[in-house]
């Protein structure tokens, strides 16, 4: 056998794998998504029984669940057993479940309560080809609301947890690879990247925590990109305290630096912002060198993120990523 036949051989056999495992993950999917919704179904008439739903949530859901933890695995512990009971009820005709989205889409989706957002992200998730980070990423970035006209934004805050699908807990089985643990702070650095990047106002990115160094010290800055639009370098700081005059004056010294070192005749001013995450309050605040504040009001302004929205971004994705850790650390504790 030649090499072209022996390659043709591969694809052909390669082929018959995929479709196979395809059909397969599909196969299970559906049975998986048909009997979290039966289960859905049977605690929520249950519940129509009750006396209480209160007495009915804390009482027998939790009994319920240790039983069937017991037997089948965490698939059915408390936690999704509500996540379950909230997928029946928004969408109470099985008919209408879309097999093609995954236990995690729907678990996302069914947290949703406005009918009209939650239609949007489900068509959303179907017809662009949303996996479930995709839409875990777009409903935390308010990404319904931005498609909205400016004057009927609704910032409403969420807080999602996103998690891995639940697939390997339904066939009971155990995954191999957990996530690595991460702090709240690099977390949110990560998002606020792929933010700007996602954002298509000609961000592209440079360096992160980029070593700056002087006669006295060494410095590093979070976040550098260059914007292609508007020619300059933007330089990003995050502080988890609160916000002091050091931390303005540090910011100033990173753009006199940048526009010293790194920018070219034809770049355009440095811009620095500097977002403060203190616990009760966020912060953001733009740094331009004085001799460049008309430049920045008049242009720069129509390319740079309003100050609302990564206030939103940072406020939601703390919230969420705090949640994130005190799970996996709950989660953890309960594996010892």
């Amino acid at each position: 056998m030649n090499h072209l036949e022996n390659n043709s051989l591969y694809i052909a056999v390669s082929q018959v794998i995929a479709e196979a495992r395809k059909h397969s993950y599909t196969s299970v999917n559906t049975i998986l998504l048909e009997t979290y919704w039966k289960v859905g179904k049977l605690i929520c008439e249950g519940e129509m029984q009750g006396e209480k739903r209160a007495h009915y949530a804390k009482g027998v859901l939790k009994k319920l669940a240790n039983q069937l933890t017991l037997e089948f695995g965490k698939g059915f512990d408390e936690r999704n057993l509500n996540n379950m009971r909230a997928f029946y009820r928004v969408f109470p005709i099985w008919n209408a479940v879309r097999t093609e989205l995954s236990w995690t889409h729907y678990r996302l989706l069914s947290r949703i309560e406005d009918e009209q957002k939650m239609q949007f992200y489900l068509n959303q998730s179907i017809e662009a080809g949303w996996d479930s980070r995709t839409l875990g990423r777009n409903i935390s970035t308010l990404y319904f609301e931005r498609q909205l006209p400016l004057t009927t934004l609704e910032r409403k805050k969420t807080v999602k947890s996103l998690k891995d699908p639940y697939i390997f807990e339904f066939l009971g089985l155990t995954q191999s690879v957990r996530h690595h643990e991460r702090t709240i702070e690099s977390a949110l650095i990560n998002h606020l990247q792929s933010f700007l990047l996602e954002l298509g106002k000609g961000f592209a990115f440079v360096a992160r925590q980029q070593h700056i160094v002087t006669d006295s010290s060494d410095f590093f800055i979070d976040l550098v990109f260059y914007n292609y639009h508007l020619k300059c370098f933007v330089l990003i700081d995050l502080k988890t305290n609160k916000l002091t005059h050091q931390d303005i004056g540090q910011m100033d010294m990173y753009v006199r630096m940048y526009e010293d070192l790194k920018k070219g005749p034809d770049d355009n001013p440095t811009i620095g912002i500097i977002l403060c995450t203190e616990k009760d309050e966020t912060i953001v605040k733009y740094s331009v060198l004085a001799e460049n504040k008309s430049l920045f009001a008049s242009k720069y302004l129509l390319y740079l993120p309003k100050e609302e929205d990564l206030i939103n971004l940072i406020e939601q994705d703390r919230e969420r990523f705090a949640l994130e850790l005190e799970y996996d650390e709950a989660e953890a504790n309960d594996e010892v």
